[in-house]
């Protein structure tokens, strides 16, 4: 991590919210709508580790859309504002909408929780070449 401290939790959830690097906080993650950078080009963390990596955020995504929905559902549904056959067309569509809006905050927080709990080890540069070079030779 370059000899920088660890930032803290509401750091890593503020630049989570704010859709950038978890390690630095200045690189974008976000080429456009959905496509990801492959890496940080300030700190340059390889936002990718593994094959699946981002299967997590799934999960943060249909957490928070099964939340905002119930809640949603009955506070609709008890209000009495609507109908309870409006007030399931209203959630079923923001279930559709709101997950494909979500979907950038949930690769991001996801990538947060991963980096405070887990964080990346410093990856060799490029220019550094092969970890071969770097044995003594005896």
């Amino acid at each position: 991590m370059n000899g920088t401290k660890r930032a803290s939790y509401t750091t890593m959830l503020w630049r989570a919210w704010r859709l950038r690097c978890p390690r630095c906080g200045e690189g974008w993650l976000f080429k456009n709508w959905i496509s990801m950078y492959p890496m940080c080009p300030w700190c340059e963390l390889k936002y990718e580790r593994a094959p699946g990596y981002f299967l997590g955020s799934i999960y943060i995504n249909y957490g928070v859309t099964a939340v905002l929905v119930t809640v949603g559902y009955f506070a609709l549904f008890f209000s009495g504002v609507v109908s309870p056959e409006a007030a399931m067309w209203i959630v079923a569509v923001f279930a559709v909408l709101f997950p494909i809006w979500f979907f950038r905050y949930a690769r991001s927080l996801w990538m947060g929780f991963d980096h405070f709990w887990d964080p990346a080890p410093d990856e060799p540069s490029i220019l550094d070449g092969p970890a071969d070079d770097k044995r003594e030779l005896r």
